[in-house]
């Protein structure tokens, strides 16, 4: 797949929804792998922002928009835009905008998404860049959850359940393409419940908002309006997290289950899967000649050197091995390892025997391709200046680097280190001595 631009500008006006005020935004075709940046032309020095994860604003304060900063300078309500442009899969525009918060227009994307389409859009030489989720992330703050799993494309699944009589229990399931996004999720629109009304204005808040581009739900439906899809709120929810998840810059693919949440938890979800993209980034899998320095084996290759089998095989992949000398092993690290059944179940985490015991596997395969011991297994000596430094949950993943230290015909020394996200959780010194594979068959 290519990366998209616009083919000509395409100018919007309206106010910002939360401020009131007038704003005239102008978005422009930018160049391959420019991504998506907003320009403050009503600034001096006219300062960019650029639509990433490490630019999404966080402040808790902040909780019925999405926002971006760069160097003190901010940009509002960005979410319905975002929306639009990520189902369209547009991933280079460049915005000119005279004022802090984007023009509310409608409260949906609908009309972004219909600006977009007749400014004409078009496929660049480069290729799109696409984050497939590689293991679950789990983010909940009190009753609210949010969930992505991997998956092949971009589902969301969204629970709504408000103290409310037309708002309990609205669920609303989607796989996401431009033509779902268009039919079922483009004209839904903001809400807020009646009874929140005067609070928000209170904050400050909503000072562009009217019965037109705000759904403001009573007991009876919404004032002076009507709906445009019996489960709207539910759907907006939706288009709000499909909007959020533009703010990586990039699309990704994963099943989204979610209950109950809002700006809040979408924007810690992007930063999760952010850290996630940066992890497996640092770590690739090159494909390589079977008996070059580096090549990757696989866990059917694993258990053609290891004795051991599940639930008693904890090592996934060894990679960027030189046989004989180092690698690294990769554990994926799940709920689904039978050890949390009993391992503080209530709160689970891995325990410091099986983290050595992974190492110990890596080391494992990479003493034995070395060529030196053949018709061989590896046998635990001793263990010495063992140190755990960080905990280990269900969805980390733990990279186990192993260096041969010391390796004679009967013995191998080996230093251990196992770390997550960059953080040492385990180190270890370890001793091996080898016996003949036909030991374990007597």
């Amino acid at each position: 797949m290519k990366q998209k631009t616009l083919k000509n500008p395409v100018t919007l006006s309206g106010v910002g929804l939360h401020t009131g005020h007038a704003v005239r935004m102008v978005i422009k075709p930018a160049q391959d792998n420019e991504g998506i940046s907003f320009t403050r032309i009503d600034l001096p020095g006219k300062p960019s922002i650029k639509v990433m994860a490490a630019n999404t604003v966080m402040d808790e304060k902040v909780t019925r928009c999405t926002a971006i900063e760069y160097q003190g300078v901010r940009i509002y309500t960005i979410e319905h835009l975002m929306a639009a442009l990520s189902a369209l899969g547009i991933d280079n525009v460049s915005i000119d905008i005279d004022a802090e918060e984007i023009p509310g227009l409608d409260g949906s994307s609908l009309e972004f998404l219909k600006a977009l389409e007749q400014a004409g859009i078009v496929e660049q030489p480069a290729d799109k860049n696409i984050f497939a989720i590689q293991e679950p992330i789990v983010i909940s703050n009190k009753t609210a959850t949010i969930v992505i799993v991997p998956h092949d494309q971009l589902d969301i699944s969204y629970t709504l359940d408000y103290d409310h009589p037309l708002l309990r229990s609205q669920f609303f399931s989607q796989s996401i393409d431009l033509a779902s996004f268009a039919r079922e999720l483009a004209g839904a629109r903001t809400f807020c419940l009646e009874s929140e009304a005067n609070e928000i204005k209170a904050q400050g808040l909503a000072k562009g908002a009217n019965y037109k581009n705000t759904l403001v739900m009573s007991s009876k439906g919404p004032l002076e309006n009507t709906l445009r899809f019996p489960d709207e709120c539910a759907r907006h929810k939706v288009l709000d997290i499909v909007g959020d998840l533009f703010l990586l810059g990039y699309p990704v693919k994963g099943k989204i289950y979610a209950t109950k949440s809002g700006h809040a938890l979408n924007r810690a979800l992007v930063k999760k899967i952010e850290a996630q993209r940066q992890k497996y980034a640092t770590v690739s899998y090159p494909s390589v000649a079977p008996d070059a320095p580096g090549r990757v084996f696989n866990i059917n290759e694993i258990m053609k050197i290891l004795p051991h089998r599940y639930p008693f095989l904890f090592v996934d992949r060894v990679i960027e091995i030189e046989p004989g000398k180092k690698g690294i092993g990769v554990k994926n690290v799940t709920i689904n390892d039978g050890f949390f059944q009993g391992h503080f179940p209530q709160k689970p985490v891995m325990p410091g025997v099986i983290m050595v015991e992974a190492m110990a596997q890596t080391a494992g395969v990479v003493v034995l391709t070395s060529g030196a011991h053949n018709g061989k297994v590896a046998l635990f000596m001793s263990i010495s200046d063992v140190k755990f430094r960080k905990v280990v949950y269900p969805g980390d993943q733990l990279l186990m680097e192993v260096e041969i230290i010391r390796d004679r015909e009967r013995t191998a020394h080996v230093k251990g280190i196992g770390r997550v996200d960059g953080e040492v959780a385990i180190e270890a010194d370890m001793m091996f001595s080898y016996t003949d594979a036909h030991y374990l068959n007597n």
